[in-house]
């Protein structure tokens, strides 16, 4: 039986290109029929280019935004932003065809350029991952739109506009995403200081947010639970060996969504029965492998994981595009575990605190704890101490009144 793809005709500059373009769409996982849409997308655009005797070199920005707006007056429904052409745009960059600068993100102004330098900072100097690197930037972005100039060193910022965006932008917001927020702030009014555009250390300005944080008890589940989730995980799929492995590593070995997402192949070391762990900080620990989550591991890596995937990560996404599998995608295989299980939904930190209580019910110590859950300080793993029952019942006193 033909496919449906191959009987799609691409006529135009992009022509040539129609079979390379096919081609990584199969490779990264897209089914027959999104492969065969995306190539009715690239004909209409090549008729597109075609018709104003446009080359497929003259794909650029402000080209594919034209595009974009003739496809809404046209009356399409879908495929109406740079966005939706992003598969196609992208693989025509990699061939060469269209230069890396095509598309709405070649703005190249200098606010843009000092957020770069700022970003580059933030990992070489600072060694923060990819996610709060990525946040901060945007805090960054922010308070230079509010500012005209400043990135040019043509405005003047002082304590006055640092509290006003503090005021702006704070309130409305919860407690853990405000405090976010104020230290990615100090964090680049640093920055600016160390370039010399602001004349004091601005830093000192943002003001505290409320801090309850160890006011409460950490929320763990039962161990019951955790074999429900197990459980759930129909291991004869692709799916369910992916699941079982993730779940295993979150409430085993007490790693964070993030830390799974990016353990990749290279960290395994089957003949030592070891694992390397890419936590916070940019720190690696060395962490021992049990059985179960070694066997987890292979099943899933022998029978589970694509074998078309590039990417040297261990975990990959299950849908097109097939590429590794992001840390709130980690949490969202948690979340699909509880669905399955019938338990009320929680995330993957959640069974972080269930490995940290299962070691003090065990008769572990907070110091065992924190080498557990690799904390740097032990100050961090003192909140378990409030669940540490057995510890706590020689301080209780008895009841006025009550039985001696």
């Amino acid at each position: 039986m033909t496919a449906s793809w191959s009987r799609v005709r691409v006529v135009g500059p992009l022509e040539s290109y129609a079979g390379g373009f096919a081609g990584e769409l199969l490779a990264a996982g897209f089914t027959d029929l999104s492969t065969a849409e995306q190539l009715r997308l690239m004909g209409h655009l090549s008729r597109w280019l075609g018709e104003r005797g446009m080359p497929a070199a003259a794909l650029d920005g402000p080209t594919v935004e034209d595009y974009c707006r003739a496809r809404r007056e046209q009356g399409y429904t879908a495929r109406l932003t740079p966005s939706g052409l992003g598969q196609l745009v992208g693989f025509l960059r990699g061939a060469g065809v269209v230069t890396a600068e095509a598309g709405p993100e070649a703005d190249d102004s200098p606010d843009d350029r000092l957020v770069a330098r700022y970003r580059r900072w933030l990992v070489e100097e600072r060694a923060l991952v990819e996610a709060v690197v990525a946040a901060w930037c945007k805090i960054a972005s922010l308070f230079l739109g509010l500012h005209p100039g400043l990135s040019v060193g043509s405005a003047a910022v002082g304590t006055g506009e640092v509290t006003r965006f503090c005021v702006q932008q704070f309130p409305g917001r919860s407690s853990s995403v405000a405090r976010n927020m104020a230290a990615g702030l100090r964090t680049f009014l640093r920055f600016l200081h160390l370039e010399g555009l602001v004349a004091g250390p601005l830093a000192q300005a943002v003001p505290a947010v409320a801090n309850r944080q160890g006011a409460g008890l950490p929320r763990f589940v039962a161990p019951g639970v955790v074999a429900r989730l197990l459980a759930g995980c129909d291991r004869r799929t692709c799916r369910g060996r992916r699941d079982y492995a993730i779940l295993l590593l979150l409430a085993r070995l007490g790693l964070r969504a993030g830390e799974v997402a990016r353990l990749s192949i290279d960290d395994i070391d089957w003949r030592a029965g070891e694992l390397v762990v890419h936590g916070k900080g940019n720190r690696h620990d060395r962490l021992p492998l049990p059985c179960d989550v070694g066997e987890a591991l292979v099943g899933y890596l022998r029978r589970g994981r694509p074998k078309t995937v590039e990417t040297r990560m261990v975990f990959v996404r299950m849908i097109a595009p097939r590429g590794p599998l992001s840390g709130p995608g980690v949490t969202w295989v948690v979340y699909s575990a509880c669905e399955r299980a019938g338990v009320a939904k929680f995330g993957a930190h959640r069974l972080r605190h269930t490995t940290a209580t299962g070691v003090l019910a065990s008769g572990g110590s907070i110091v065992e704890v924190a080498q557990v859950l690799r904390h740097s300080r032990i100050a961090t793993s003192a909140i378990y101490a409030k669940v540490d029952f057995a510890a706590l019942a020689p301080l209780a006193r008895p009841w006025p009144g009550g039985v001696a």
